[in-house]
């Protein structure tokens, strides 16, 4: 069951807060440094260094999968050597990606070794993101305790977007005023910035106790990891296929719809507060997941822009909270020792669906055309609110250890 709360007094949330967010600053700065590549290196790779599509691609999707491949051990670790020296690795990790994007640059007329650079500098940043987001996470909990879960994966989220927000068109000012060498330049002075920083402040005791077998962590997960999965799917095939879903009906806007998406989701996540703690996650998750299934749908059925643009707010509304009100029940049925591995493996489950999004919107929109994705999608947060409810009501994996 969940545990509820009363509501909180205004000087108490603020002091709450104040504690989490210095320790999702670290997420912060690190999704800045993912940001600052994302609109530029699909350019570079293809216009400078001369690849095609496919390695365009690659290039872009291999810190994504470094992130996959990584997210459940960089939990694990974090239960074991701590959050800050956790976050700390992953900051060195990052900085040295920097000093490799740089290296691309030097020797772009040689473009073999170049993209070879470029591909071990994705990778690192994969590390770095897997290695400082979840220990961030783990961090904030160890500040302010269990009861306020809820509040630090939120602003792990908050930083999270506003990092990628923040470092996109950031990325895209740098390189035209300056190079491409100058978004190196820039990872690595904030992967040595967010290091000192992380480096002055005093690591948060470290949660004792016994540790549950790994295997043990996945089963009580992977029916919450199943959850967000489906949830995001609709997240993901929006963003990835919304821009060519606009021009099949030939409308503009598509980046406004990227916009109102990611605004309406910032926004609940600032003003949802006590939500979570006051009604629970399972209640806060059912009822998300189904305002991001009507955002879906709208999108599949708007007739124009402007309903579209609306179905975008909502499926940005919906999806705010899937993540942090699911997360909250998986942290309550781990052992504290090993909070950290769930948060990694509970993460894991949301990198693999953006991994999945694309290709199967993909084969969806070829057969049935781009607004059955969105149709599709929204079957899928049913189909999530469903095992929501199902979990709520007493699967034995639901139940807390």
């Amino acid at each position: 069951m969940s545990t509820h709360v009363h509501p909180e007094s205004p000087q108490s949330v603020l002091k709450v807060t104040l504690r989490i967010v210095p320790c999702v600053l670290f997420t912060f700065f690190c999704y800045l440094m993912v940001g600052l590549q994302l609109a530029v290196l699909p350019g570079y790779v293809h216009d400078v260094l001369g690849y095609g599509p496919v390695m365009t691609g690659l290039a872009v999707s291999m810190q994504s999968i470094a992130t996959l491949i990584t997210r459940a051990p960089a939990g694990k670790l974090s239960d074991t050597i701590g959050p800050k020296r956790s976050v700390m690795r992953g900051q060195v990790v990052g900085a040295a990606s920097g000093v490799l994007l740089l290296m691309a640059y030097a020797f772009e007329r040689s473009p073999a070794f170049s993209l070879g650079a470029l591909l071990v500098s994705r990778c690192m940043l994969g590390l770095c993101e897997s290695q400082v987001s979840n220990s961030g996470i783990t961090w904030g909990l160890l500040q302010v305790g269990n009861a306020h879960t809820a509040r630090v994966i939120s602003w792990n989220g908050v930083a999270t977007y506003g990092g990628l927000a923040l470092g996109a068109p950031l990325g895209v000012l740098v390189a035209g005023d300056l190079s491409f060498g100058a978004i190196g330049a820039a990872v690595l002075v904030l992967g040595l910035l967010s290091l000192a920083i992380s480096w002055s402040r005093p690591a948060p005791p470290m949660q004792h106790g016994a540790r549950m077998a790994y295997r043990s962590v996945v089963a009580r997960v992977l029916p919450f990891g199943g959850g967000l999965c489906l949830g995001t799917l609709g997240m993901g095939m929006l963003t990835i296929f919304v821009t060519l879903y606009y021009a099949s009906h030939h409308w503009e806007g598509a980046a406004s719809a990227l916009t109102v998406f990611g605004c309406a989701l910032i926004l609940v996540r600032l003003i949802s507060g006590n939500w979570i703690p006051r009604f629970g996650g399972f209640k806060v998750a059912a009822g998300s997941l189904l305002v991001e299934a009507l955002g879906l749908a709208l999108l599949w059925l708007a007739p124009n822009p402007e309903l579209a643009l609306a179905g975008a707010a909502l499926t940005g509304m919906g999806f705010s909270l899937v993540f942090p009100s699911l997360g909250v029940e998986v942290v309550t049925r781990v052992s504290p020792g090993s909070r950290g591995a769930a948060i990694g493996v509970f993460s894991v489950f949301f990198d693999v669906a953006l991994a999945v999004a694309g290709p199967l919107a993909g084969y969806i929109s070829t057969n049935h055309g781009y607004a059955a994705i969105y149709l599709v999608a929204a079957c899928g947060c049913l189909v999530a609110v469903v095992l929501v409810e199902a979990m709520r009501r007493g699967l034995p994996s639901a139940r807390p250890a």
